[in-house]
């Protein structure tokens, strides 16, 4: 006997070739995670046997098999026609009186049990889909909020015929799948109220990089199609793994999407007959819900800690959609699905990629890829131009979905106005290795069709669209074949961005990590503007300030808020690995030119020996900014649990100034040793080296800033091409103070490193740190290879 309904409860992952992979994966959930929290909404699966009911009793497999024979497979000229009449065909069937007797039992039941004024999302789930090889998922229709016999019957038709979609059949075409052994199988699931709440979808590991320490959640107000689809940029919250569980804050970053659209259920009455798609509509996001996060703290956390639990169970990454209910306002998984992007990829290689001269931006938006590519631009606005596309170039379009997959194989890059990190485009853009520049807002209308442009991804997660061809250097790094070295080999950064994937290098964590780069790129408003807003006498530098901080309880906090989790996310990236901060370094005239700044700093002839550094921390002009800086580390060690960051004090010319600082510190709750808190201080100025000793006393760590203590120790701007040639790191004088920096260390047992280029440019310099018993040296990236290579020649002599 045919059996044609299946309760979720009745299925699981072994059940694929009956119920395809969405429905396995809803039933697993259902049965195997419920007694562990996961809420998987009630619902049932119409079997592939019914499919092949359908289309036995209408005689369709002969004439489908001859429609399809008809496919152009080389450069599927015919896609579109070959589509529609299969589905023209479908759609001309009956569905058998049995068949529909069985689907309508179990939707009386169903809807008996979850209450009559519920609706029903009725979603395709073919037998090829969600796999762990194949995923493309979105091959077929899904119909939302139907209601009602004759409407639930007319959307099962639907789905049977999207198997056909011309996007499904290009993809069992590209997949080797034949088009008369996928069936496929009907999910009838209750619908959850988030069209007066909220939806989405989460990763279990950051989706760009294959970081696998974080969950990414994003979504946006209303149902969750507009999210898949990329019809918003969305909102997004990434949660540390492992601390999830032991820490009051484990969320490390978020990131406030413009949501401009919400997707709701019709006002129509759902009990007559309608077309399926008429059900739903799309409004426009008020301008209230829009500066609003759709997701509390404790409810981003909750969904983290589900998707921990299904990876788990799964035991591979996952790519989750959540849904929350405006009515009960409780939080579901409505669908789950292995992540197929980094499976099975080993890394064993790392490219990298520079841009080598500077260009004309045209737009930027969310980049995936970590590439640089360049070619002609071509401006798209329906799947159905897809012959105006030749191979290699440049697609540019509002957003994408689904019907654009086959399109989207030809693009060398993909560029959209509309769309998150999450979105169609960009799951599709990484399943391909494309570069995305997604959510760009003005793309399609900034970029001029044929126009020939540089996109780059390179600098973590932001995507610059350039104009022209510009010069760019790529570099294919062998991790498997960099030497292990004794002394430690570190990493000098700035962009917290680019932290995930830079912590797939060999390293032993960051050995500088600059804080003002942070204030200056994320913040971008002096930190005094913001602590004493209310002195401010330009009111067009007030207006700016008002509408940056609009979402933050006060000014403050949004300095504080922002410069945490923005530390936070360098700081996971190389958890549990040390991550040392230095504590902000501008000059004034670079502080001057932050939002603000110019009325809170001094005018200096000398800046680079001026107001800098430890001077600055306890002074009365910058001692409230400094003390919102130490605020921001204490929420990253005590309330995000990320104890790895040690902070660093540069410039700090005296004992005097080390205790003054010191005491600032201990006033806001730093306290050196307390929760494992260490403390380390620059040796940039003669002084500090020449007492070592004493300044040991006071810090746990050195950390030595050769170009610095170059340009003090011989009186030499190091910026000056007049004096180029005095400004040399291997003066005499210059190494006697570093060896006696690592002496004096040695007796006092206090860590020392080095910051700096030099190491990796000249082989005898890495020789005479490692002769002298350094203990780490921090490069920047594009060095770190060739620094380790002279390490390690280093050590052998040694």
């Amino acid at each position: 006997m045919m059996d044609f309904i299946k309760h979720f409860s009745e299925v699981s992952n072994k059940d694929v070739p009956t119920v395809g992979g969405k429905n396995a994966s809803l039933g697993e959930m259902y049965r195997s995670l419920l007694s562990k929290g996961v809420v998987v909404p009630e619902g049932f699966a119409i079997t592939s046997e019914g499919y092949w009911l359908f289309l036995n009793e209408n005689e369709f497999i002969p004439q489908l098999t001859t429609i399809l024979s008809k496919l152009d497979t080389t450069h599927f000229n015919n896609l579109s026609e070959i589509g529609l009449q299969s589905r023209n065909l479908i759609l001309s069937g009956q569905i058998p009186e049995l068949l529909k007797k069985n689907i309508l039992q179990a939707y009386h039941k169903l809807s008996a049990s979850v209450g009559a004024e519920k609706t029903f999302a009725v979603r395709s789930s073919a037998t090829a889909e969600d796999l762990p090889t194949a995923s493309f998922a979105g091959q077929q229709e899904s119909y939302l909020n139907v209601k009602g016999e004759q409407n639930l019957i007319k959307a099962c038709q639907r789905c049977y015929a999207s198997l056909f979609t011309d996007r499904a059949i290009k993809y069992r075409v590209d997949n080797g799948f034949d088009h008369m052994k996928v069936a496929l199988s009907i999910g009838v699931q209750t619908m959850i109220r988030s069209d007066i709440a909220s939806s989405g979808v989460m990763f279990t590991l950051d989706p760009d990089s294959g970081f696998e320490n974080t969950v990414l959640v994003s979504g946006a107000w209303g149902l969750g199609e507009n999210v898949v689809q990329g019809t918003v940029n969305t909102d997004e919250f990434l949660v540390f793994k492992p601390l999830l569980d032991k820490v009051s804050q484990p969320i490390i970053s978020r990131k406030l999407g413009s949501k401009i659209k919400t997707m709701v259920y019709s006002s129509m009455d759902t009990d007559a007959i309608v077309k399926p798609e008429e059900a739903i509509i799309n409004l426009d996001t008020t301008v209230e819900k829009r500066e609003q996060y759709i997701l509390s703290d404790q409810e981003v956390v909750q969904l983290a800690k589900w998707a921990c639990i299904i990876e788990k169970h799964y035991n591979c990454h996952m790519d989750i959609e959540w849904a929350k209910d405006g009515g009960d306002g409780k939080m579901y998984i409505v669908q789950a699905r292995p992540e197929t992007v980094y499976r099975n990829k080993k890394q064993h290689e790392f490219k990298q990629y520079t841009l080598l001269e500077k260009g004309n931006i045209i737009c930027s938006g969310a980049g995936l890829g970590n590439k640089i590519v360049s070619g002609k631009a071509r401006i798209l606005h329906s799947p159905s131009e897809i012959s105006k596309l030749s191979a290699g170039e440049i697609l540019v379009t509002e957003r994408t979905d689904p019907d654009w997959d086959p399109i989207m194989k030809k693009a060398v890059a993909i560029i959209t106005d509309q769309g998150g990190r999450t979105s169609h485009a960009a799951i599709v853009a990484r399943e391909l290795g494309a570069v995305a520049v997604v959510g760009t807002g003005n793309g399609s209308k900034s970029i001029e069709d044929g126009q020939i442009i540089t996109v780059s991804t390179a600098r973590g997660n932001l995507g610059v669209v350039y104009d022209g061809i510009l010069k760019w250097e790529e570099k294919t790094i062998d991790i498997s074949a960099i030497p292990k070295t004794k002394t430690k080999v570190m990493l000098i950064l700035a962009q917290p961005d680019e932290a995930f994937g830079f912590s797939l290098l060999p390293n032993d964590g960051v050995g500088l990590m600059r804080m003002e780069f942070i204030i200056s790129n994320t913040i971008g408003i002096h930190p005094m503007a913001l602590k004493h807003f209310d002195t401010i006498t330009d009111s067009a530098i007030k207006e700016k300030i008002e509408k940056t901080t609009r979402l933050y309880k006060s000014k403050e906090d949004f300095f504080i808020q922002s410069l945490a989790e923005a530390t936070a996310k360098m700081a996971a990236a190389f958890y549990p690995k040390e991550v040392i901060v230095r504590m902000s370094d501008f000059k004034s005239n670079e502080y001057a030119n932050l939002l603000g700044g110019k009325q809170f700093e001094p005018n200096e002839e000398n800046p680079m020996i001026g107001f800098r550094g430890a001077s600055r921390y306890y002074h009365p002009l910058y001692k409230d900014a400094f003390e919102m800086e130490c605020k921001a580390m204490k929420i990253v060690r005590d309330d995000m649990g990320l104890t790895n960051i040690k902070l660093m004090i540069p410039f700090c010319r005296s004992i005097t100034e080390a205790e003054k600082v010191i005491a600032v510190m201990d006033g806001c709750g730093l306290k050196r040793n307390e929760n494992g808190l260490e403390l380390y201080v620059m040796i940039e100025i003669p002084s500090n080296a020449l007492l070592a000793e004493e300044f040991a006393k006071y810090f746990d760590g050195f950390s030595i800033g050769s170009n610095d203590l170059t340009q003090l120790t011989l009186g030499a701007d190091r910026d000056s091409e007049l004096l180029s040639e005095v400004f040399n790191p291997f003066d005499p004088a210059v190494m006697q103070l570093i060896e006696m920096t690592l002496t004096k260390a040695k007796k006092t047992n206090t860590h020392t490193g080095l910051c700096g280029q030099a190491p990796s440019d000249y082989p005898e310099y890495a020789q005479f740190l490692v002769k002298n018993g350094i203990d780490s040296i921090s490069f920047n990236p594009d060095a770190l290879i060739k620094g380790i290579e002279n390490i390690a020649v280093a050590e052998k002599q040694k």
